[in-house]
């Protein structure tokens, strides 16, 4: 596919082979010094102002969020018919607390019991992906469980509290793009192995509207691109809280989630993220 104008640096370094390749600090440029500052200022002073926006050392302590929703696939743009509804408590890393996600889907129970029960749950921890159910559990395909840590490596998470914080580090302002008939200021993030992530910010709320990276594909030896855009944000116990995001692949849209309700900080029991311990069968 071909690499947006703002990522020829990055292009460039990546197609060179692993050997010759040089880090991101050391690549010269034929901006002047004054004006390369100037940008990664601005840049820095944008995902200040984002941070602040999402609800600052508030968002940054959250413990866990809990969110209650629907998910619908689509193949090359085109919805496939399967709407599931979810129920998803993800726990945020701290000192003493791996980062934990649990995802519960819901069916219904049938006509003579009403209501819905969850009796399927993936647990992804310690880098790993599971499926939990009555009777055990099993773990989940490679691709699959590769594809979720991909994207949550380069989640804005990530990149505030990881990314910003490694030696080697460059920050961009690329400008303003549109995003959905929404002016948005542009932020490049390049680590110093060459990966990157694009953040494109509202310029009135300065919320995040769409997060984008590629990553070399191993099969075809090109680049895939994964973009998320973010929607409808509603303040959650103060903390604004996108409730439609869209994750794109290549430009086809791949996926929609609708929060119907979200918490924070519930402070859920350990146990829910235990891989060892069967679900309770439910009739």
């Amino acid at each position: 596919m071909k690499l947006a104008a703002t990522a020829i640096l990055i292009a460039i370094t990546l197609l060179a082979p692993a050997c010759a390749r040089p880090q991101a600090s050391a690549i010269p440029s034929a901006a002047p010094a004054g004006s390369q500052d100037q940008s990664a200022g601005r840049a820095r002073q944008l995902l200040d102002q984002m941070v602040t926006a999402l609800g600052g050392d508030l968002w940054l302590n959250r413990h866990d969020l809990e969110t209650q929703g629907r998910t619908a696939a689509f193949f090359r743009g085109q919805p496939t018919g399967t709407v599931i509804e979810y129920k998803e408590l993800r726990r945020f890393p701290a000192p003493g607390q791996p980062e934990a996600d649990r995802i519960g889907f819901l069916t219904e129970r049938g006509m003579i019991m009403p209501g819905k029960k969850i009796d399927v749950v993936q647990i992804w921890t310690a880098g790993q992906g599971y499926e939990i159910t009555f009777k055990g559990r099993t773990t989940l395909p490679k691709d699959q469980v590769e594809e979720f840590y991909r994207r949550r490596h380069h989640s804005i998470e990530e990149v505030i509290n990881t990314w910003l914080k490694a030696p080697g580090v460059m920050v961009v302002s690329e400008g303003t793009t549109m995003v959905e008939r929404r002016i948005a200021d542009k932020v490049t993030i390049l680590g110093a192995d060459n990966d990157a992530v694009t953040l494109e910010l509202d310029t009135t709320t300065h919320l995040p509207l769409r997060r984008t990276f590629q990553w070399r594909n191993a099969t075809f030896k090109d680049y895939d691109e994964d973009a998320e855009e973010y929607d409808d944000y509603h303040t959650v116990m103060g903390l604004p809280t996108p409730f439609a995001i869209s994750r794109f692949h290549n430009g086809d849209l791949a996926n929609q989630k609708f929060i119907l309700k979200a918490e924070y900080n519930l402070r859920p029991d350990l146990a829910l993220f235990d891989i060892d311990k069967p679900l309770l069968k439910k009739n």
